[in-house]
């Protein structure tokens, strides 16, 4: 889900230089450990996947999908880190949870693992998908029951769900080697869904590695196991929070190209969900659609609603279309066909509150707002499954934080 985030104030982080860790793999780098680290977590390192094949990705050259907060801090100082680093945060208890497999949490589109899992309000009302927020989240919740629990930090927060799960991976082998486990157990939350269940089911580059077979449970919160259509179906209400021109300044993709901005008609391929111009700065989100036309329609009462989903020009905006989007990576028929592995077992949470905060909501069937019901709960591909449930009262932002969901989690995981 694309995730409203602002500047978080930054809190100055003691960088002790990090040796190598001797049961690390040798392609990973520990480039540096901060053990100053806001909203409760014990540490933060960052590290250096060296494999070679790994592509630094664009970001949007306004500025929008840079990184912010302490997170730029993290990532020393570099606001468009190389898209072959990536953040481990450590929760207290990591090395002395009562439990016996630790925990990863994969966070979703343009948010981080602080306001995904540690501090719903960082970004404020509205951040959250709810009109106040609480300050602490799934990874006090987890720890709290003695669970050891990490997170993962991307570099690029729109990136590719092929190398973003290698890293998912490389997260870990990280874990194992610390802890002298054999398993852990992966939490993915909407788009983290994604690096999450291609890890597992060895969706990944020419150059990548394939799973490890070291994950015991896989749960995803919200996720679009059976893709999602949201920006095309809503396209003209979506853009108003994306085209600058029109005020909008979310790290979000534009289904469009070309768009009329209090009469200017503008073009930002750089903003556009498929690769057009020159430009691809959100491959993670294209990597997720499939057309839900067929089962639930259009949104035909918004404006250039036919042109927007099938493509062409229409009375104030110009775009491919989804199917060329398809076309140009979606992943979903692929992770689906590879399927998860027998040992691991999944489970499906979904949300059924389309009720958030300054967003356009998907109203056309059940949803979370963002996620059809009926793709957060597609088993298509799913091998072992553990259970599935859904949160009546919880939209697609709320799913990481709601006690409800925090609860089931917490059973599927015991």
């Amino acid at each position: 889900m694309l995730r409203l985030l602002t500047a978080a104030a930054v809190i100055a982080a003691t960088v002790v230089p990090a040796g190598t860790a001797a049961a690390d793999p040798a392609y990973l780098t520990n480039e540096a450990t901060y053990t100053s680290v806001a909203n409760g977590w014990a540490k933060v390192d960052r590290y250096r996947d060296t494999t070679p094949g790994f592509v630094d990705e664009q970001y949007p050259p306004d500025g929008r999908g840079d990184q912010d907060g302490q997170r730029k801090t993290f990532f020393n100082n570099v606001a468009r880190p190389s898209s072959s680093r990536f953040l481990l945060y450590s929760a207290p208890g990591w090395n002395t949870g009562s439990k016996p497999v630790p925990v990863l949490l994969v966070h979703g589109a343009n948010d981080n693992p602080d306001r995904a899992w540690a501090n719903p309000n960082e970004s404020g009302g509205f951040g959250c998908g709810s009109a106040s927020c609480p300050s602490t989240g799934m990874m006090q919740y987890l720890s709290a029951r003695g669970h050891k629990v990490f997170a993962i930090g991307f570099a690029h927060k729109q990136g590719d769900n092929r190398q973003h799960a290698q890293q998912v991976g490389d997260a870990i082998a990280i874990i194992k080697a610390r802890l002298g486990v054999s398993q852990v157990d992966v939490v993915g939350w909407s788009k983290g869904m994604m690096s999450g269940r291609m890890y597992v089911s060895s969706v990944k580059p020419s150059w990548g590695r394939d799973y490890a077979g070291d994950v015991r449970r896989l749960v995803t919160l919200g996720g679009p196991n059976g893709g999602y259509d949201y920006p095309f179906a809503h396209g003209w209400a979506h853009d108003f929070s994306i085209w600058p021109e029109c005020g909008g300044k979310i790290n979000a993709p534009s289904p469009h190209t070309r768009m009329t901005c209090y009469g200017q008609y503008t073009y930002h391929p750089e903003l556009s969900i498929t690769p057009t111009g020159g430009w691809d700065a959100y491959p993670g989100q294209r990597q997720m659609l499939k057309r839900w036309d067929g089962v639930f329609g259009v949104n035909t009462s918004a404006q250039d609603w036919h042109t927007t989903y099938y493509g062409g020009q229409g009375f104030y905006t110009d775009g491919p279309g989804i199917q060329a989007a398809i076309n140009a990576g979606s992943l979903i028929a692929a992770i689906q066909g590879a399927g998860t592995p027998s040992g691991v077992r999944v489970y499906l949470l979904a949300g059924a509150a389309a009720n958030i905060v300054g967003v356009w909501n998907e109203t056309r069937g059940p949803s979370d707002g963002i996620v059809f019901i009926a793709s957060a709960l597609d088993t298509t591909g799913v091998t072992t499954l553990g259970g599935t449930a859904t949160i009546a009262t919880a939209n697609h932002l709320q799913l990481g934080w709601a006690t409800s969901s925090m609860s089931q989690v917490a059973t599927w995981l015991s």
